[in-house]
Protein backbone atom coordinates (compact mmCIF):
# COMPACT_ATOMS: atom_id res chain seq x y z
CA UNK A 1 0.00 0.00 0.00
CA UNK A 2 1.25 3.10 -1.18
CA UNK A 3 2.29 5.83 1.73
CA UNK A 4 -0.23 8.39 0.39
CA UNK A 5 -2.65 5.97 0.65
CA UNK A 6 -2.54 5.76 4.22
CA UNK A 7 -6.17 7.35 6.51
CA UNK A 8 -5.90 5.58 9.70
CA UNK A 9 -3.10 4.75 12.01
CA UNK A 10 -3.05 3.91 15.51
CA UNK A 11 -6.41 5.06 16.32
CA UNK A 12 -6.08 8.46 14.59
CA UNK A 13 -7.10 10.00 11.30
CA UNK A 14 -4.69 11.06 8.85
CA UNK A 15 -5.60 12.57 5.51
CA UNK A 16 -3.51 11.38 2.01
CA UNK A 17 -3.08 14.85 1.19
CA UNK A 18 -1.41 17.79 2.03
CA UNK A 19 -2.88 20.99 3.66
CA UNK A 20 -3.50 23.87 1.13
CA UNK A 21 -3.28 26.62 3.26
CA UNK A 22 -0.25 25.47 4.73
CA UNK A 23 1.41 25.08 1.23
CA UNK A 24 0.09 28.12 -0.05
CA UNK A 25 2.03 29.94 3.36
CA UNK A 26 5.24 27.71 2.62
CA UNK A 27 5.22 29.24 -0.93
CA UNK A 28 4.72 32.80 -0.30
CA UNK A 29 7.16 32.58 2.55
CA UNK A 30 9.77 31.00 -0.21
CA UNK A 31 8.84 33.74 -2.58
CA UNK A 32 8.60 36.89 -0.66
CA UNK A 33 11.96 36.07 1.29
CA UNK A 34 13.50 36.04 -2.19
CA UNK A 35 12.02 39.02 -3.47
CA UNK A 36 12.62 40.97 -0.31
CA UNK A 37 16.37 39.58 -0.34
CA UNK A 38 17.56 40.61 -3.78
CA UNK A 39 16.16 44.24 -3.11
CA UNK A 40 18.17 44.25 0.29
CA UNK A 41 21.15 43.11 -1.90
CA UNK A 42 20.98 46.36 -3.36
CA UNK A 43 21.98 48.05 -0.99
CA UNK A 44 24.88 46.33 0.72
CA UNK A 45 28.43 47.60 0.61
CA UNK A 46 31.26 46.28 -0.85
CA UNK A 47 29.54 45.47 -4.66
CA UNK A 48 32.14 44.07 -7.18
CA UNK A 49 34.84 44.61 -4.26
CA UNK A 50 36.54 40.98 -3.75
CA UNK A 51 35.08 40.01 0.13
CA UNK A 52 38.45 38.38 0.53
CA UNK A 53 40.41 41.79 -0.05
CA UNK A 54 40.30 42.52 3.41
CA UNK A 55 41.96 46.17 3.47
CA UNK A 56 39.83 47.09 0.59
CA UNK A 57 36.60 45.80 1.27
CA UNK A 58 36.62 46.84 5.25
CA UNK A 59 37.52 50.97 4.16
CA UNK A 60 34.00 50.04 2.75
CA UNK A 61 32.07 48.57 5.57
CA UNK A 62 33.12 51.68 7.49
CA UNK A 63 32.01 53.87 5.29
CA UNK A 64 28.11 52.31 5.47
CA UNK A 65 25.98 54.08 7.48
CA UNK A 66 23.16 51.99 6.89
CA UNK A 67 25.48 48.27 7.47
CA UNK A 68 23.29 47.06 10.31
CA UNK A 69 20.22 47.22 9.04
CA UNK A 70 21.00 46.27 5.64
CA UNK A 71 21.61 42.67 8.30
CA UNK A 72 18.90 43.36 9.89
CA UNK A 73 16.93 43.02 6.60
CA UNK A 74 18.70 39.82 5.55
CA UNK A 75 18.40 37.85 9.07
CA UNK A 76 14.91 38.23 8.51
CA UNK A 77 14.70 37.19 4.76
CA UNK A 78 16.77 34.13 5.87
CA UNK A 79 14.72 33.74 8.74
CA UNK A 80 11.51 33.51 6.53
CA UNK A 81 13.24 31.44 3.84
CA UNK A 82 13.95 29.03 6.45
CA UNK A 83 10.10 29.39 8.08
CA UNK A 84 8.90 28.78 5.15
CA UNK A 85 11.19 25.42 5.14
CA UNK A 86 9.18 24.41 8.14
CA UNK A 87 6.03 25.05 7.63
CA UNK A 88 6.35 22.97 4.49
CA UNK A 89 7.12 19.97 6.62
CA UNK A 90 4.04 20.61 8.41
CA UNK A 91 2.07 21.14 5.72
CA UNK A 92 2.89 17.76 4.41
CA UNK A 93 0.89 16.47 6.55
CA UNK A 94 2.74 13.13 6.73
CA UNK A 95 1.72 10.37 8.46
CA UNK A 96 2.96 8.32 11.33
CA UNK A 97 6.30 6.16 11.51
CA UNK A 98 9.25 6.93 9.34
CA UNK A 99 8.12 9.70 7.43
CA UNK A 100 7.44 11.93 10.56
CA UNK A 101 10.38 10.95 12.55
CA UNK A 102 12.31 12.15 9.25
CA UNK A 103 10.21 15.24 9.41
CA UNK A 104 11.16 15.80 13.45
CA UNK A 105 14.62 15.49 12.57
CA UNK A 106 14.26 18.15 9.28
CA UNK A 107 12.14 20.51 11.68
CA UNK A 108 15.37 20.01 14.28
CA UNK A 109 17.73 20.67 11.53
CA UNK A 110 16.11 23.94 10.65
CA UNK A 111 16.03 25.26 13.89
CA UNK A 112 19.37 24.49 14.69
CA UNK A 113 20.18 26.34 10.94
CA UNK A 114 17.84 29.54 12.26
CA UNK A 115 19.83 29.78 15.15
CA UNK A 116 23.03 29.64 13.64
CA UNK A 117 21.66 32.19 10.92
CA UNK A 118 20.75 34.83 13.68
CA UNK A 119 24.85 34.59 15.11
CA UNK A 120 26.45 34.77 11.75
CA UNK A 121 24.32 38.02 11.05
CA UNK A 122 24.88 39.45 14.84
CA UNK A 123 28.56 38.73 14.06
CA UNK A 124 28.49 40.50 10.60
CA UNK A 125 26.07 43.18 11.32
CA UNK A 126 27.30 44.55 14.76
CA UNK A 127 30.38 43.00 15.67
CA UNK A 128 32.51 43.33 11.84
CA UNK A 129 30.97 46.26 11.81
CA UNK A 130 32.15 47.82 14.97
CA UNK A 131 35.77 46.33 14.16
CA UNK A 132 36.50 47.93 11.11
CA UNK A 133 35.20 50.97 12.23
CA UNK A 134 37.46 50.67 15.11
CA UNK A 135 40.18 49.92 12.63
CA UNK A 136 39.90 52.72 10.51
CA UNK A 137 40.02 54.80 12.77
CA UNK A 138 42.70 54.12 15.43
CA UNK A 139 45.92 55.69 15.39
CA UNK A 140 48.83 54.64 13.23
CA UNK A 141 50.68 52.43 16.53
CA UNK A 142 47.16 50.08 16.92
CA UNK A 143 45.94 49.76 13.27
CA UNK A 144 47.77 46.73 12.87
CA UNK A 145 46.17 45.08 15.88
CA UNK A 146 43.01 46.71 14.65
CA UNK A 147 42.97 45.49 11.73
CA UNK A 148 44.00 41.42 13.20
CA UNK A 149 40.74 41.86 15.55
CA UNK A 150 38.50 42.56 12.28
CA UNK A 151 40.19 39.69 10.19
CA UNK A 152 39.27 37.31 13.26
CA UNK A 153 35.55 38.76 13.15
CA UNK A 154 35.28 38.03 9.43
CA UNK A 155 36.70 34.29 10.18
CA UNK A 156 34.59 33.91 12.17
CA UNK A 157 31.61 34.84 10.22
CA UNK A 158 32.69 32.72 7.68
CA UNK A 159 32.63 29.53 9.78
CA UNK A 160 29.26 30.32 11.03
CA UNK A 161 28.25 30.37 7.93
CA UNK A 162 29.66 27.32 6.35
CA UNK A 163 27.64 25.63 8.94
CA UNK A 164 24.78 27.22 8.56
CA UNK A 165 24.83 26.25 4.79
CA UNK A 166 25.30 22.68 5.73
CA UNK A 167 22.09 22.65 8.81
CA UNK A 168 19.86 24.53 5.75
CA UNK A 169 21.51 22.17 2.98
CA UNK A 170 20.39 19.40 5.37
CA UNK A 171 16.82 20.87 6.20
CA UNK A 172 16.52 20.74 2.29
CA UNK A 173 17.51 17.45 1.55
CA UNK A 174 15.72 15.80 4.69
CA UNK A 175 12.30 17.91 3.17
CA UNK A 176 13.21 16.70 -0.50
CA UNK A 177 13.64 12.72 0.14
CA UNK A 178 10.05 13.54 1.99
CA UNK A 179 8.55 15.10 -0.84
CA UNK A 180 9.69 12.44 -3.35
CA UNK A 181 8.94 9.45 -0.97
CA UNK A 182 5.28 10.84 -0.12
CA UNK A 183 4.29 12.77 -3.70
CA UNK A 184 2.29 14.76 -1.90
CA UNK A 185 3.32 17.56 -3.96
CA UNK A 186 4.52 17.08 -6.90
CA UNK A 187 7.84 15.15 -7.06
CA UNK A 188 9.96 17.45 -9.43
CA UNK A 189 9.60 20.19 -6.28
CA UNK A 190 11.64 17.77 -4.25
CA UNK A 191 13.84 16.70 -6.72
CA UNK A 192 14.90 20.74 -7.05
CA UNK A 193 14.51 21.24 -3.31
CA UNK A 194 17.19 18.28 -2.95
CA UNK A 195 19.57 20.09 -5.84
CA UNK A 196 19.45 23.33 -4.01
CA UNK A 197 20.64 21.03 -0.47
CA UNK A 198 23.52 20.10 -2.40
CA UNK A 199 24.71 23.56 -3.27
CA UNK A 200 24.21 24.89 0.20
CA UNK A 201 26.64 21.71 1.14
CA UNK A 202 29.15 22.52 -2.02
CA UNK A 203 28.88 26.80 -0.98
CA UNK A 204 29.22 25.83 3.02
CA UNK A 205 32.14 23.83 2.75
CA UNK A 206 33.96 26.44 0.10
CA UNK A 207 33.29 29.49 2.51
CA UNK A 208 34.45 27.20 5.20
CA UNK A 209 37.85 26.14 3.26
CA UNK A 210 38.64 29.48 1.29
CA UNK A 211 36.18 32.13 2.44
CA UNK A 212 34.55 34.12 0.83
CA UNK A 213 35.61 32.86 -2.88
CA UNK A 214 34.24 33.62 -6.17
CA UNK A 215 34.30 29.53 -6.97
CA UNK A 216 31.17 29.74 -4.55
CA UNK A 217 29.03 31.85 -6.89
CA UNK A 218 28.12 29.32 -9.19
CA UNK A 219 26.38 26.73 -6.56
CA UNK A 220 25.00 29.40 -4.56
CA UNK A 221 23.30 31.16 -7.57
CA UNK A 222 22.52 27.65 -9.22
CA UNK A 223 21.26 26.88 -5.57
CA UNK A 224 19.08 29.96 -5.33
CA UNK A 225 17.41 29.23 -9.15
CA UNK A 226 16.25 25.84 -7.88
CA UNK A 227 14.85 27.37 -4.76
CA UNK A 228 13.11 29.79 -6.80
CA UNK A 229 11.79 27.17 -9.16
CA UNK A 230 10.68 24.89 -7.17
CA UNK A 231 8.69 27.90 -4.72
CA UNK A 232 6.98 28.69 -7.56
CA UNK A 233 6.10 25.15 -8.69
CA UNK A 234 4.86 24.95 -5.39
CA UNK A 235 2.87 27.97 -4.81
CA UNK A 236 0.78 26.73 -8.38
CA UNK A 237 0.39 23.08 -7.17
CA UNK A 238 -1.10 24.78 -4.01
CA UNK A 239 -3.07 27.25 -5.56
CA UNK A 240 -4.60 24.20 -8.14
CA UNK A 241 -5.39 21.49 -4.94
CA UNK A 242 -8.60 21.64 -3.96
CA UNK A 243 -9.69 22.48 -0.39
CA UNK A 244 -9.90 19.64 2.40
CA UNK A 245 -13.78 20.84 2.50
CA UNK A 246 -13.93 20.13 -1.13
CA UNK A 247 -13.29 16.02 -0.28
CA UNK A 248 -16.17 14.38 0.81
CA UNK A 249 -14.72 12.79 3.93
CA UNK A 250 -15.35 9.38 4.04
CA UNK A 251 -16.37 8.58 0.55
CA UNK A 252 -14.08 5.59 -0.03
CA UNK A 253 -13.04 7.22 -3.28
CA UNK A 254 -9.53 5.95 -4.09
CA UNK A 255 -6.58 7.91 -4.31
CA UNK A 256 -4.56 8.27 -7.54
CA UNK A 257 -1.29 10.22 -8.79
CA UNK A 258 -1.38 12.77 -10.90
CA UNK A 259 1.72 12.59 -13.67
CA UNK A 260 3.27 14.85 -11.90
CA UNK A 261 3.57 12.56 -8.61
CA UNK A 262 0.94 14.40 -6.60
CA UNK A 263 -1.89 12.70 -4.59
CA UNK A 264 -5.24 13.62 -6.22
CA UNK A 265 -8.51 11.96 -5.58
CA UNK A 266 -10.71 10.24 -8.12
CA UNK A 267 -13.66 11.82 -9.19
Amino acid sequence: MSIANVTQRSGTQTSPTAHRKSLLLSAVLLLSSFIVGEVVSLFHAGGLTDPNNHPAVFVLYAQSGIWTTVHLAQFIVTAATIGGLLVLFHALNLPDGMPRLVARIGIVSGGVALALTAIVYAVDGVVLKRAVDAWVSAPDAEKAARFASAETVRWLEEATGSYEYFLIGLTLILLAALIVWTARVPRPIGYLLGLTGVTYFVAGWIHGVAGFVPQAAIPFLLGVLSLLISSVWLLIAAWRMPDAAEIAPGSGSPTRRNDAGAAATSR
